[in-house]
């Protein structure tokens, strides 16, 4: 069972589409970036369309703060790695912030069009002026861009850093 991100839906010809499980958000967004390709794929019956349970979501949530992504992952993002964590299934995806919570997990993960990612990487908040660091929390903003915290310690903005 395979579980199939955006890119998979926009850039993969459709035969290979087949039995692959989507969550029902992710219509939108491929509305939005492809509104032709999104008339396409709304015609085939051979996409499993799934809502994701608040408790598949809160597992996914959880996975993705575990290895410090969480913040940089979108709402559809965390909809498609909670299907793959509950199916246990392989996320198929270019998307590296994905792929490193599958990989952290010992899950596997299938590239759409690039090489994928090469290892793990962890994640930790950082303090723009005391310098601190502390992992991730499962209640963090998030946000593509910026800070997702403040320093309990000094106040000051946190950021998303590579943990040494």
């Amino acid at each position: 069972m395979r579980v199939l991100d955006t890119a998979a839906l926009l850039h993969w010809p459709v035969d290979q589409l087949a039995d692959g499980v989507c969550a029902f958000s992710q219509q939108a967004e491929l509305e939005r970036v492809s509104p032709q390709r999104s008339l396409l794929i709304e015609s085939l019956d051979t996409i499993q369309w799934r809502d994701v349970p608040p408790g598949w979501l809160e597992g996914g949530r959880e996975a993705a703060a575990a290895s410090g992504d969480l913040p940089r992952l979108s709402d559809v993002d965390l909809d498609v790695l909670s299907l793959a964590l509950a199916l246990d299934a392989t996320l198929v995806t270019d998307d590296y912030r994905l792929q490193n919570v599958m990989q952290s997990m010992n899950l596997n993960t299938q590239s759409v069009g690039t090489a994928g990612a090469k290892k793990v990487w962890r994640w930790e908040l950082r303090c723009t002026g005391c310098r601190a660091t502390t992992p991730v929390p499962a209640n963090v903003d998030r946000s593509k861009k910026g800070t997702v915290a403040e320093c309990d310690i000094c106040g000051s903005p946190m950021n998303i850093k590579r943990a040494r």
